[in-house]
């Protein structure tokens, strides 16, 4: 199988170049950016998927049988739409060069979890309401996928909620580090749960869905990516320490971390840290429920191959073999 993996050098598009090259899969990877993992070097082209013109060319020349376009600009930094154009006119120039391919299974989209408020639950697949403009430009991608895809080949939109493990960067890479040099605190008496993902279930989730037979539980669907069962943070944080062989977090009460979260915002409204450990809505984010209904993704893609314990045994050892 030839697959086509846009934004390949990116955190989820090193785990897929690396998981269909171990499938003995004919893999490229299309981005602008080197890949993250040097090994990949043989499979990436740089390629700006904005270029049109460029990309019909590159795309009819490979002609995949699966294209998972996980290309996009994911900081919230942006300020306009315009500067999330990856996100937007990406997405049209890839719909428009796969519209051209006469062995194509089919094309993933990947959107986020960020087309919605965190802890907004949507009423149905098109109730938005975006707090950046980060996610306003994963609703346009979205929108264009339905307008402009349907019909032309079969598709599936995936939400990655929070992905971590191995070749992941900011934010979560940052919580693992926090973890492991113990000035990670946690709201003091609460439970926050939250459906994140380990990478490696992730592509298995993945896999499932682009190979899946019963076509009307993936075409034209929008699916949350996420383990199954909701991570407890504290319960998470304390088995990243263990598997560091550091003492557990330390709670603090939430007034006190406000105060931090205060002076993590004016360092960065200064440009004194470009990623402070805490800001005001990094807290809130600590303390906001955000838990999916997965059940359809587990009837797509059953069991997960990997628990809480395991994931967090690869992400660290993996931390630590690469410093």
């Amino acid at each position: 199988m030839k697959v086509l993996v846009t934004g390949g050098s990116g955190f989820l598009g090193t785990n897929l170049v690396e998981h269909y090259t171990n499938l003995g899969c004919n893999v490229v990877n299309f981005d602008i950016a080197l890949p993250r993992n040097p090994a990949h070097s043989r499979y990436w082209k740089k390629l700006d998927i904005r270029d049109g013109s460029h990309l019909r060319d590159a795309v009819k020349s490979f002609s995949p049988n699966l294209i998972l376009h996980m290309a996009a600009r994911t900081d919230l930094e942006g300020e306009s739409l315009s500067d999330y154009s990856a996100n937007t006119e990406g997405v049209k120039a890839v719909i428009q060069a796969a519209g051209c391919l006469p062995n194509l299974a089919r094309v993933v989209f990947a959107s986020s979890m960020l087309v919605c408020a965190l802890g907004y639950r949507p009423k149905h697949e098109s109730d938005y309401c975006p707090t950046t403009r980060y996610g306003e430009s994963k609703v346009a991608g979205e929108r264009y996928v339905r307008e402009l895809a349907t019909g032309q080949f079969p598709w599936t939109i995936v939400r990655p909620t929070s992905l971590w493990g191995p070749w992941f960067d900011v934010p979560y890479k940052n919580f693992f580090d926090a973890v492991a040099k113990r000035v990670y605190m946690h709201p003091k008496g609460r439970k926050v749960r939250r459906s994140y993902g380990f990478v490696l279930n992730s592509l298995h989730q993945l896999n499932r869905i682009a190979s899946c037979e019963d076509q009307g539980l993936v075409d034209g669907k929008i699916l949350y990516l996420a383990d199954y069962q909701p991570i407890e943070l504290l319960q998470w944080a304390r088995a990243i320490s263990a598997r560091f062989g550091v003492p557990p977090p330390r709670e603090a009460p939430v007034g006190l971390l406000r105060c931090f979260a205060v002076a993590g915002d004016a360092l960065k409204r200064m440009g004194i840290v470009r990623h402070p450990p805490l800001t005001s809505s990094r807290l809130n984010n600590l303390l906001t429920d955000a838990v999916f209904d997965l059940r359809v993704l587990e009837s797509i893609a059953g069991p997960l191959p990997y628990g809480l314990e395991q994931g967090v045994a690869a992400t660290v050892d993996w931390i630590q073999r690469n410093g």
